[in-house]
Order: structure tokens, then sequence, then C-alpha cells
């Protein structure tokens, strides 16, 4: 609120309509030893004009830098038009829109979303939405326990190439309501998960599969393989995807032979920038047969008495909403901002030109590892298929040279040795259409020269 409406006289006239002597009072069912004493370690307040310089001070201390990180989240071109958009009135103080007639607008975008993340994942419904794509995934697997009631065991299989920040937070949702994470290991010759690895699990009472595609060193799955072997031992498949990569991949519905089950990923790409590690938005998208087990909320398309179109929340399966013990969740959430930028990022596109940009993003990932790896010291590893990133290794520690360039204002990548050390020094570095040929030149030159 950029205010606080109540005067005075409106305080002292509400206080005297209940009967209380001062605002104080209406708490003093707080012990006295609970309540907060004076906030003395709050420094003095400042003019509109101090806090301005004084933000402006810090934005600087970040500076630009040319950005060679992916893992997760993209620096992808957003078209200005998109948060003029988002920024009106409408939209960005919209809040839940839990009165139909009164947030036509906002849930015919979400309506429109909804549409499009489907079109994207080839699913028959999805939701809108959830916090983000880790705790999308983590969302998923409790789905998956509650969708497939012929398994009793609760365990979830999760390649070791799934992106380890998301098998972190699903492991941390999950253990308390008794998920069973079983990490499979990967191919170490080709950084692709292993079809021999899933087979000691063969058999055995499964829940779900999990299958990144692309994975986190941006190689492409077995897919087909994968989601058939999956289903073949009567566990669901959870995929996991990134949404610009969906304009040019095959769409997990179309998976193997039955295609994946639940689909999840993280909605940062589309049109969402880069602030300091958020906020983003997870995606989730499923087969109709599951969809009352999907958390979230869901807006459906009706027509009125009169026969005129109309939107309204046609499924809110959290605990607001319903009986505890029936609800899917209480931690999803509609990150409605994010989600509007999103549906206008992907009009303002269309399938052509998300396809162009899942294009560029390619052709700059070939580019920078034919670059780098002109280096004598730096090789690439896993040689296959890939999108958006890949995997390097040079002699050094990555952690001193990942500084050393940050020092000459260039992000060069993510440090692999603390999640997979098994790989040595290596670094795992993505350019997207954002990347000139240039800034490609000027990491080039920038790493030769660090690396002696």
């Amino acid at each position: 609120m950029p205010f606080i409406p109540h005067t005075e006289a409106d305080v002292r006239e509400m206080l005297a309509t209940i009967g209380a002597p001062s605002i104080a009072a209406l708490f003093d069912e707080i012990a006295p030893e609970l309540r907060a004493r004076a906030l003395t370690a709050i420094p003095e307040a400042l003019s509109e004009m101090d806090v301005g310089r004084l933000m402006q001070e810090r934005a600087a201390q970040d500076g630009k830098k040319l950005n060679f990180c992916g893992a997760g989240a993209y620096e992808h071109h957003i078209p200005a038009a998109v948060w003029a958009i988002v920024a009106r009135g409408e939209f960005y103080s919209a809040y839940t829109p839990y009165q139909a007639e009164a947030s036509q607008g906002t849930l015919q975008l979400l309506y429109e979303y909804q549409t499009m993340i489907a079109s994207l994942t080839g699913m028959q419904v999805a939701n809108a939405s959830l916090y983000d794509g880790a705790s999308a995934l983590a969302e998923a697997c409790l789905m998956a326990v509650r969708a497939h009631r012929k398994s009793k065991s609760a365990r979830i299989l999760i390649p070791g190439v799934v992106n380890p920040t998301y098998t972190r937070v699903a492991q941390a949702i999950g253990w308390q309501q008794n998920l069973d994470f079983q990490i499979v290991p990967y191919d170490r010759a080709t950084g692709r998960s292993s079809l021999d690895a899933l087979q000691a699990h063969a058999g055995a009472d499964l829940t779900a599969v999990v299958i990144q595609q692309p994975n986190y060193f941006g190689l492409f799955e077995d897919v087909d393989a994968l989601t058939d072997w999956a289903h073949a031992n009567k566990a669901l498949v959870i995929a996991v995807v990134n949404p610009t990569s969906l304009a040019i991949l095959k769409p997990p519905r179309e998976w193997g032979s039955a295609g994946a089950d639940i689909v999840v990923g993280e909605g940062q790409p589309l049109g969402v920038p880069l602030s300091c590690g958020g906020p983003y938005f997870g995606f989730m998208a499923t087969r109709t047969e599951h969809m009352r087990q999907m958390p979230g909320r869901i807006i459906g398309r009706t027509l009125d008495a009169d026969g005129k179109q109309g939107f309204t929340l046609t499924l809110q399966a959290r605990e607001q909403h319903i009986r505890r013990g029936k609800a899917t969740s209480n931690i999803c959430t509609n990150q409605g901002l994010l989600v509007t930028a999103a549906t206008i990022y992907m009009s303002l596109l269309g399938p052509s030109g998300l396809a162009a940009v899942a294009a560029a993003s390619q052709a700059r990932t070939q580019e920078l590892t034919d670059a780098l790896t002109r280096i004598p010291s730096v090789k690439l590893l896993f040689d296959q298929p890939r999108f958006h990133e890949a995997v390097i290794s040079i002699p050094r520690q990555p952690a001193a040279v990942l500084d050393e360039l940050a020092n000459r204002k260039i992000i060069g990548g993510v440090d692999l040795s603390r999640e997979f050390p098994e790989l040595g020094n290596a670094l795992l570095v993505c350019a997207t259409e954002m990347r000139t040929s240039q800034e490609i030149a000027t990491y080039t030159n920038a790493l030769w020269e660090v690396m002696g």
C-alpha cells in the first residue's frame, strides 16, 4: 500500500465503536515478554531522494557483467512491450481472482496461459501456477503418490543429471511426507541417464521416474527409452523441461509409446528477467485423469445465463478452499505477475518466434563451445547433442577461474566441482540469443589469459 488511508480521527472513531481504549489494547492477549521492544538497530529514516541515491549505489555495485551462466536461469531478450503491459494497473495490482464478475480480464489471461503451457507440453490440462521449477518438481512427486494409488512405496527415481537444486528442494519438501527418493547414477561416458542403472530397480514397487530434458548438462536424454522403461515398470513419468526448448523439441506428451504423465518446469525463460535469484514461477501440466490431483488452481471457460463467454476459477484444491484432508497442497500459488509476463511474451513471439529464440540459443552455445575449445587446455566433456549449455574441462580450479573472470566483468559459468566432483575441474557454460560473436570472443580471450 502506498499509504495508510485512516486518519487519527478515523482510528479514534473505530476504537470508540468497539469499546477499545487504544490499538495496543487489541493485542493484550500477547504476553509482555513476547512483544517486540524498540527497534534500536533500525537506522534513521531516509528521504525519498536519499533512498533513490542509496538504491542506485547498491545497483552500481552489481555492475553489468557478460553472462555465460545458465543452470536453470537464462538471460533471454524480453521485448519492451512485455513489462510495459504487465505494469498496467489492472495487471500490476491484481490479486487472486476470487470474484469472477470483477476479474474477467485476469481470469482470461490465466486461461490463455494454461492453454499455451498445455500446447507447449502437449498435455491436456495445465494449472496456474507454482512458486518455481524446483518446488514444481516437489509438488509433482507428491502428486504422483496421490495419482498412482497402486504403488505403496512412494519411491521416486531421480537420475543424477537432474538439476541438483531441484533434487534438493524435492527432498526437503518430500521427506517429511515419507517420500523415498532414490538417486540413480548417470553414465559418466555420455553425461546422460543410464538405462543400465535404472535396470537395478526393475520389478520394484516404483511410484515415479523423473526425466529432465535437456538434462542439467544441457544434453538430450533418450526420453523415449526412459519413458517406456518407466511405464513397463508401472511407474509414472515426471518430465522436467525447459519451456524454450519445447519450441523445437518433441513435447513430453509424445515421449515413448504413451508419453509423460506429469510435466513441470521453470517459467523464468518466458519473459521474466534475471533479478538476484527471483522471483520465478513454476508451471505444471498433466493428463485429464490426474487433473484433480494437481495442486494450484485451474481457470475454466464457460457460458453465462445469457450465452456470453465467461471465465472462472474451476478447481481450487488448496487448504484455503477445501478440508485439509482433501487438499492437494498448501504451498502452491498463482505467481500472477510473472505468469502475466509469460503470457504476453509468448503471445508476442508466437510459435515461430519462440522457435527462433531456441534455435539462436542453440547456435550461440555451439559457437561458444567451438571458441572455448580452441584454447589448448580446455576440453569439451560429453560430445553429445545438446541445447543451451555445455560442460567444459579446465586445468585449474573452477572457483579461482570464475573469480578472475568476475574481476574482468564476466560471469563465466557454474562450478561443477562441488556437485559433480567426479568430473574434476569442470564448468557448465551457457549462451543464449543475447550473446554476440564479439562477446563470445571477449570471454574466450579472457579465459585464455586467465589460463596463462
